[in-house]
């Protein structure tokens, strides 16, 4: 298992999170077939033995999606066992996934991301003018949470209006900053100097150390549980309002896979679906064939 976790680090440049996230799932599957079959090897595994897990996984109330998840993981696992000569045949070459109903994202409109933002402005302590630039960098840039978290002070660049951000595999990208976030940058650098901490991240705490994955989610979902009684209320939907947006307004779709750091169109076309009456309108507005006015 070891090769393969060093495997996914090194050469496909996966991050520790995601990494943590197959181990886990290799050691269940590990211990399942220790206790069902009294198999302690995940080599020489066959697919009955796999479909038995699924099997366990779905009476045990789990998600199809979280299933998925976790049989990708060992189908990553077999490629890699196959590709290395540790076993001829993968077991779950002809696998299917489980059904998955497709979710609709409901983006935040920009009448509420503006109230939030105006609400923030009430305040002007550190955690206020903080939260004020957490939520307009996620949502001026479509950020991920993982990569806003990361970013430094370094790789800010106030005379081009970039940040570098950091994306998934370890890919490189800059992104670009409104007017209106750099002032806000800028009231928030001098209350962070002011804190003097030692921490070379962009965001911190009061207390000086790096911001964390929960606090973004919590800081979210409550300035927008105040102005939206969407269900999801989370950076992810801040993300997805970014991409929704600027294709309402008539963004071509390869620049905002650009901004959003997909490796492919097949995963912005998805932004798409809540898109579709706009970009109906430009279509209309622009086709000169068509009964516009």
């Amino acid at each position: 298992m070891t090769p393969f976790l060093e495997y996914l680090l090194l050469e496909k440049g996966y991050s520790r999170h995601t990494i943590t996230a197959y181990k886990t799932d290799l050691i269940a599957f590990k211990d399942f077939c220790e206790v069902v079959y009294d198999q302690d090897s995940l080599v020489g595994i066959s697919y009955v033995q796999v479909r038995s897990w699924v099997v366990s996984l779905v009476d045990a109330d789990i998600s199809n999606n979280t299933v998925n998840r976790k049989v990708s993981s060992l189908k990553s696992f077999y490629k890699f066992l196959q590709k290395t000569g540790q076993i001829e045949i993968n077991p779950l070459a002809k696998h299917k996934a489980l059904k998955v109903p497709k979710k609709v994202q409901v983006p935040f409109t920009s009448k509420e991301i503006n109230q939030v933002i105006l609400n923030i402005n009430k305040n002007k302590d550190f955690d206020s003018i903080r939260n004020k630039l957490l939520v307009e960098l996620l949502y001026s840039t479509g950020i991920r949470r993982a990569e806003l978290i990361n970013i430094k002070e370094s790789d800010v660049n106030k005379a081009n209006s970039t940040i570098k951000v950091l994306g998934k595999r370890n890919k490189e990208r800059f992104v670009p900053i409104l007017a209106s976030v750099l002032n806000t940058l800028d009231e928030y650098l001098l209350l962070r100097n002011k804190n003097q901490s030692d921490s070379e991240f962009l965001l911190i705490t009061s207390k000086g150390n790096k911001i964390y994955e929960t606090l973004v989610y919590r800081i979210i979902n409550s300035y927008f549980s105040q102005v939206s009684s969407k269900v999801k209320k989370s950076p992810h939907i801040l993300r997805h309002s970014f991409a929704t947006h600027l294709l309402n307004e008539g963004a071509d779709l390869n620049s905002v896979k650009e901004l959003l750091g997909h490796s492919s169109l097949a995963s912005t076309q998805v932004y798409t679906h809540n898109s579709l009456d706009a970009i109906k309108k430009v279509y209309n507005q622009a086709h000169p064939r068509s009964n516009k006015k």
